[in-house]
């Protein structure tokens, strides 16, 4: 465990690669998107904990997890809510969740991370941007624990 903290305790357990692992949370409305993300990840060691198709639902599952993920991936535009007011509200509850926007829209990359998120990839970006973007993010965590 980390710190004493439970939160981080996926990103403690290596594959078989003795790389760490991540858990996410998909936040994106378009179902293939989801999948492709989801087919990555787990191709390559990671688990999906949890999907939303929206920010509204976003923020309801973000708070009803027991154990938070420790990324979660954030599409801007989406029905009933958008991606940088779920992200605001995520981390009024969670200051420490690590969000990283993926989105067409790059203009949107300054208020993405005016809001707290600790990254921005641009659509279509290259799996290897994810990947990377990833595993230095649990690097760091696994660091600190």
């Amino acid at each position: 465990m980390c710190s004493g903290r439970k939160r981080w305790a996926s990103i403690r357990a290596p594959t078989a690669g003795g790389r760490n692992i991540a858990t996410v949370f998909l936040v994106d409305d378009e179902k293939f998107i989801v999948d492709l993300y989801r087919d990555i990840l787990e191709a390559n060691g990671h688990t999906v904990v949890g999907v939303a198709s929206d920010g509204e639902e976003a923020v309801r599952k973000y708070k009803e997890m027991k154990d938070k993920p420790v990324i979660i991936i954030m599409d801007q535009r989406m029905p009933v809510r958008d991606g940088v007011s779920a992200t605001q509200e995520i981390l009024r509850m969670d200051p420490g969740a690590t969000i990283f926007f993926g989105s067409a829209d790059l203009h949107i990359e300054k208020e993405a991370k005016a809001a707290g998120a600790k990254g921005f990839l641009l659509k279509p970006f290259r799996i290897e941007e994810l990947l990377s973007a990833i595993r230095e993010t649990v690097d760091a965590k696994a660091k600190k624990c």
